[in-house]
């Protein structure tokens, strides 16, 4: 059995986020497993468990996470289920975002939050350094000195291998690389909702990792008799297998993290690896 039958994740190509951290660009996303609103704990521990292990056993190494899904939850399962983690095992992870309540999120920046959050994730995650640290929101109650030059000194400190960026425009990143090394943008992006184009195209020209959000909102695309649902039929996959595929073809440095709390869908999503769209397949999906 080849290792790309086996470990499927592999077929999807490699990316060294930073330069120096490579992991199999097709990933995980974890923000499904607490409960419902991103709120509280699982509604299936012991589901959230197996898929967790099953990402390992895909090829999949780079499993992102947030200190905001549950708050914590997310990362006390993956502590449960791959602590002590593989060595090629990236866990990129997000901060500056406070929960009220189920689907309630607010950005805060200030210094001391975001230190104490990159703390409790070094804590909950059993980690001594976080490979990747992305900012979840700037805050725009605070600049973004005092918000990137934080995490900037707790990377000074060690505790923090490479920084990143969430749901930003080209001029805050080039803002943001006048303080510090930016690696890597997640942004909302997928088949169906393309409005952060220009930041993908900027991230692809600086070489930087690009790790789309919501990856797998199809919409339309996906009905019966659309360019999707056609190649879908040719591919004997999927709508949302065809849509990964797409992210993996457009760009070099995409690395989708599509969540789910099944196995079963973890299995197929991860299968999308191993679709190889043609240039014309590619071109009418586009």
């Amino acid at each position: 059995m080849s290792n790309t039958t086996a470990q499927p994740a592999t077929a999807s190509g490699s990316f060294s986020i930073g330069g120096d951290l490579p992991v199999n660009r097709l990933g995980y996303g974890v923000m499904q497993l607490p409960g419902a609103g991103v709120w509280g704990p699982s509604r299936d521990h012991d589901g959230a468990i197996r898929v967790l292990r099953r990402t390992v056993d895909l090829g999949i190494t780079l499993i992102d996470t947030a200190d905001a899904y549950g708050p914590y939850v997310a990362d006390e399962l993956i502590r449960e289920a791959l602590h002590p983690y593989a060595d090629d095992l990236v866990i990129a992870t997000k901060v500056g975002f406070t929960r009220q309540g189920p689907n309630q999120w607010v950005a805060v920046g200030r210094a001391e939050y975001l230190r104490q959050q990159v703390e409790l994730s070094l804590r909950n995650l059993g980690l001594e350094r976080i490979d990747l640290l992305q900012l979840h929101r700037i805050d725009p109650k605070v600049t973004l000195e005092e918000q990137l030059g934080e995490l900037g000194a707790l990377q000074k400190e060690g505790k923090i291998r490479h920084i990143g960026l969430s749901e930003v425009t080209v001029d805050e990143i080039e803002a943001a690389r006048k303080i510090i090394d930016v690696v890597s943008v997640q942004n909302r992006y997928n088949l169906a909702d393309r409005a952060s184009e220009d930041v993908l195209d900027y991230a692809e020209a600086n070489g930087i990792a690009f790790i789309p959000w919501f990856p797998l909102a199809t919409g339309k695309l996906a009905k019966a008799g659309g360019p999707l649902d056609a190649a879908a039929k040719t591919h004997d996959a999927t709508p949302s297998q065809l849509a990964l595929a797409w992210l993996l073809r457009r760009s070099p440095v995409i690395l989708p993290i599509p969540g789910t709390s099944s196995v079963e869908h973890l299995d197929d999503n991860t299968a999308a690896a191993l679709i190889e769209l043609s240039d014309e397949e590619f071109a009418a999906l586009t």
